[in-house]
């Protein structure tokens, strides 16, 4: 018995060997072809999408391992922006925005004890909604009012919250969810990108905690560690102002949000993330606005291996809340860049799905 047992295993290691080495033979195999196919996997866009050809005919080129711009899978990285470029801008504001009107202004559990600082940052936020202009360092200032109004709270209670919040209703859109606003033409492209062996990252602008909460559930593949955002600190219940190389976490304390906003992710942060959080020159970048522009610039120009950076146009004024000035002057970028411009309007069969 003992004899027939080695033997068992020595067939079952052989087996799972062949199965490793057929895996490196053909690294997409056991995939779907209708998945890999841009024609079947890419169905919500037009068949006249310059944006959709340019895509196909990348990565069939960057996937041809007998082509002189064939990527190895480890080097195959695509990052995207969140708001504008997954997801839904603004309704009126973009999702992190009116998470903190929520809170500070309508949580009955929190709006009596929300900070001056808070209630300023929410006016802004008011005002920029009825305006479309954005006050002078919001973007911070909103950072540190998310940071305050939940800090004590632990990572899984935040995002219980978030989940709660995207639960409530669209205010732009009867019989949708705020989490529901995710771009279907874009989903589209995520799992094509997944199903040729492109590792996808999410690299937001929005508080890392809160996409999570977002993405979990959602339609869109990307799990929690592959997701890069504004930070705040994170620190041991009884920790106080100690640094935390003087302090050790004690059995059964809880981990919570620390109150203190840490970076912005815009920019030419977002590259320095990319750097830090991902350690690879991604070869794919896709985002809508100014702030994606570093990240843009970065992945595109002077990559060693062949890149392409596609810009979100808000065109589209009936399916979507969309800016036609906005969408111009991102025109007028990608003309200047060398981006490819992706027309919500023109492109896009649908946005939301089962809305026309």
């Amino acid at each position: 018995m003992k004899t027939n047992l080695h033997f068992f295993r020595f067939v079952a290691a052989v087996a799972a060997a062949g199965l490793l080495l057929a895996g490196c033979a053909a690294p997409r195999g056991g995939i779907p072809a209708d998945a890999r196919s841009g024609a079947a996997a890419l169905s919500l866009w037009t068949d006249e999408a310059p944006a959709r050809a340019a895509l196909v005919s990348y990565v069939e080129a960057v996937t041809d391992p007998d082509g002189p711009d064939f990527i190895p899978p480890e080097g195959r990285v695509a990052v995207f922006d969140l708001d504008g470029t997954l997801f839904c801008e603004t309704d009126p504001n973009y999702f992190d925005y009116m998470l903190l009107v929520h809170r500070v202004a309508e949580d009955p559990d929190y709006r009596e004890k929300a900070g001056e600082a808070e209630r300023e940052t929410v006016r802004k936020i008011l005002e920029m909604n009825e305006t479309g202009v954005a006050a002078k360092g919001l973007e911070t200032d909103h950072g540190r009012a998310v940071a305050s109004a939940f800090a004590g709270f632990t990572p899984d209670a935040f995002d219980r919250y978030v989940r709660d919040f995207k639960r409530t209703p669209m205010p732009s859109y009867p019989g949708m969810a705020r989490g529901d606003a995710f771009y279907r033409p874009m989903l589209q492209v995520v799992d094509y990108l997944r199903a040729n062996g492109f590792a996808v990252w999410v690299v937001s602008g929005t508080d890392r905690f809160i996409v999570r909460g977002l993405v979990a559930g959602s339609l869109l593949a990307v799990p929690p560690d592959r997701i890069i955002g504004s930070d705040e600190t994170v620190v041991a219940a009884g920790q106080g102002a100690a640094d935390g190389l003087g302090y050790q976490l004690s059995a059964g304390e809880p981990v919570i949000l620390g109150g203190r906003f840490v970076v912005k992710n815009l920019k030419m942060n977002k590259v320095s993330a990319i750097v830090r959080e991902i350690g690879i020159r991604p070869v794919l970048a896709f985002g809508n606005s100014t702030g994606d522009s570093s990240m843009a610039t970065w992945v595109k120009d002077g990559n060693p291996r062949r890149a392409l950076a596609f810009m979100l146009c808000c065109d589209d004024v009936v399916r979507e809340n969309g800016n036609p000035e906005k969408a111009a002057r991102m025109r007028a970028l990608c003309e200047k860049n060398g981006w490819i411009p992706v027309s919500m309007r023109d492109d896009w069969k649908t946005i939301y799905g089962d809305r026309p």
